[in-house]
């Protein structure tokens, strides 16, 4: 008989603001944000707790990535909406 191990390495998630974002003052302001409209649509949002990267679109429609676990997921989300909330356009 085969025996078979696994282990998650990566998640993907996905997450609505249902708000509109500016991501050009986004990525101005922020070190670990890249945005080229010209290339993709979305901003990438790359935190280093936890290791995650995080696509942001302009109408608040959020993926993450590269987490291990639901509750890294969460935290990833928590924090990402702590830096993009000053962006949010009302």
């Amino acid at each position: 008989m085969v025996e078979i191990t696994f282990r998650i390495e990566n998640i993907v998630a996905s997450a609505n603001l249902n708000a509109d974002i500016d991501l050009y003052a986004l990525a101005r302001e922020l070190d670990n944000v890249e945005y080229e409209p010209e290339q993709f649509p979305g901003a990438i949002l790359k935190l280093k707790d936890p290791k995650t990267s995080l696509l942001v679109f302009k109408n608040g429609k959020m993926i993450c990535t590269g987490a291990k676990s639901e509750k890294e997921v969460r935290r990833a989300i928590e924090n990402a909406v702590k830096l993009i909330r000053p962006y949010i356009r009302d």
